[in-house]
């Protein structure tokens, strides 16, 4: 059964339960005819403790056009909400939880399709791998960029120019009167940040994988053509609810390497990463970090957006959206991968944009990097994996090899990394422990800040390792997602001040140059892992995290081949 005959309350009494659950539908004020209709669920998340999320009352509105346009009956309902700045420990946390929201609510309701619409980092995956785990046909919607600001003449937009106008802060460059100023007009618009950060590069990924409509990536929340794109996709809800095109038939291994194209090719976010595979690993489809490096070897940079470049979101949508990066890119796509229209992505793609801006999208020929932003690193000092991205990073830190300075934790970081008796060098690598999934909850303290006297003195990056995430904003030679990690005995616990590390971009390599017998002896003196929360989600978390090369999923929640 389909529309509001599927899955009804058990009573013992089929008939009444439908008797019931229309009686109270009709308490809505619907016509009885709209009843019959396919029922297009949208699952929506505003919270005022999200303010990437403040346009969403209206995209819903516009996304109900499209709907009732179509012939179908729009049904809107709230899950939890994820802003990124507003949620101790870090919001990484509770992606799970939300994806845990989104597909019993999908699963549990009478739905025929579901839109998912949101957009700040977490918000994207987490509907993502909840409504795969459900199985219900469902198109994505994302909420679009924020609109820059302006500072004295300059271009603002969180949160790259956040952590530009912060390290000078710290290096004493900006006063507390201009940083204050400079807070109100960094953002000033809804929507996500106005950067190539997480948020950005999810909605791209999206778009490359085929569960959202052309050209609905990048165009920014303020701008008619959000709501355009949101009447569209409501429309498009209604066709693939009908056609009972569920997610395992759109998201096949060809979209998730086209989807990693796009990801190097756009310079896109670190924890992006972390997303595709928990998105992926939901339909039982591995992501291989052989095959990663393999096509960020041969995948040229042709975005590059702040904070790798000089661009924002909204130039990006000017210059022909993502369309104008998949018709550069059309040699190295699988065109034959289907997407949520029906179409495959050649059919899609067709003769691309009438016009593109050169200087925001690089063509083929002219890359502005020959080879793709992220690396994937192994080594003794990470033998599941750690990734760079090295479209952000300083290429004279490639291949390092330096004496590593090491913080135990978080709170060990902020004791001391400005304490002006820190032994430390700009040649040195900084290491900070136990800030993995189960030891902090996987913060995006990887971009730790250059040491108080360092800053000050002109030095502006140097190489940092942690088992962290960084924000897709950040910029430098940082390494990330250690696996396995410092809270469950990795390696990288067994680093201590004084060690010699090697970085080698050119050879994918991170490893710990101290011999083994020293680190068997390190290893026996390991205290035990500190316990997690007693009670309530934190504690499934902790016990039940993968780590970072496994998406960071909950074990339960993917295929047993992949957990």
């Amino acid at each position: 059964m389909n529309g509001l005959d599927r899955g009804f309350a058990n009573y013992g009494d089929v008939a009444f339960s439908r008797f019931l659950r229309r009686s109270f539908l009709h308490a809505s004020g619907r016509s009885p005819e709209s009843l019959d209709r396919p029922v297009i669920g949208i699952a929506t998340s505003p919270s005022d403790f999200n303010p990437c999320h403040r346009a969403l009352p209206e995209l819903v509105t516009s996304v109900e056009r499209g709907i009732l346009s179509a012939g179908g009956l729009p049904m809107a309902f709230p899950t939890i909400s994820l802003g990124e700045s507003f949620l101790t420990p870090t919001s990484m946390v509770f992606r799970n939880l939300m994806a845990m929201d989104v597909e019993e609510m999908v699963r549990a309701q009478p739905m025929d399709a579901v839109v998912l619409v949101g957009g700040c980092d977490k918000t994207v995956p987490a509907q993502l791998m909840g409504a795969f785990s459900a199985g219900r046909p469902a198109i994505q919607l994302v909420t679009g960029p924020m609109s820059t600001g302006r500072y004295h003449g300059e271009r603002l937009g969180a949160c790259t120019d956040c952590r530009r106008f912060w390290a000078r802060y710290r290096a004493g460059e900006v006063d507390d009167v201009e940083i204050a100023e400079v807070e109100r007009n960094l953002a000033t618009t809804a929507g996500t940040c106005a950067v190539m950060g997480t948020a950005s590069t999810m909605a791209c990924i999206v778009e490359a994988l085929g569960m959202a409509l052309p050209g609905s990536a990048t165009a920014p929340a303020v701008h008619a053509d959000r709501l355009r794109v949101g009447e569209a996709t409501g429309a498009a809800a209604v066709e693939i609810a009908r056609a009972g095109r569920t997610p395992d038939q759109v998201v096949t291994p060809a979209s998730v390497r086209n989807a990693l194209r796009v990801l190097l090719a756009i310079g896109g976010s670190t924890n992006a990463l972390v997303h595709l595979t928990a998105v992926a690993g939901r339909l039982g489809l591995r992501i291989d970090p052989d095959e990663l490096n393999a096509l960020s070897d041969t995948t040229p940079v042709l975005v590059e957006l702040k904070p790798t470049g000089d661009h924002y979101m909204e130039d990006l949508h000017a210059s022909g959206g993502l369309a104008a990066v998949l018709h550069e890119l059309r040699d190295l796509l699988d065109l034959s991968a289907p997407t949520v229209t029906g179409k495959t992505l050649g059919d899609l793609l067709g003769e691309g944009p009438r016009w593109v801006d050169r200087s925001v999208v690089r063509p083929l020929s002219d890359p502005a990097r020959p080879v793709g932003g992220l690396v994937w690193l192994r080594g003794s000092l990470a033998p599941q994996g750690a990734v760079i991205k090295r479209s952000a990073a300083d290429p004279a830190l490639f291949e390092t090899t330096g004496r590593a300075v090491v913080f135990t934790s978080l709170e060990d970081l902020a004791a001391r990394i400005d304490d002006p008796d820190l032994d430390v060098t700009p040649d040195d690598v900084l290491v900070l422990q136990n800030a993995g999934p189960r030891g902090a909850g996987m913060p995006e303290a990887g971009y730790l800040p250059i040491p108080g006297k360092l800053a000050r003195a002109g030095v502006k990056d140097m190489v940092r390792i942690s088992d962290a995430r960084m924000s897709g904003t950040a910029y430098g030679t940082i390494v990330l997602h250690v696996t396995p990690e410092a809270a469950i005995g990795g390696p990288l616990a067994l680093v201590r001040t004084g060690d010699r590390i090697r970085l080698s971009v050119s050879e994918a390599r991170l490893d710990l140059l101290v011999d083994e017998a020293e680190l068997a002896r390190r290893r026996e003196a390991l205290p035990p892992p500190p316990p997690g929360p007693a009670t309530g989600y934190g504690r499934l978390f902790h016990e039940r995290v993968l780590g970072a090369d496994q998406g960071c999923d909950l074990d339960f929640c993917v295929p047993p081949a992949l957990s």
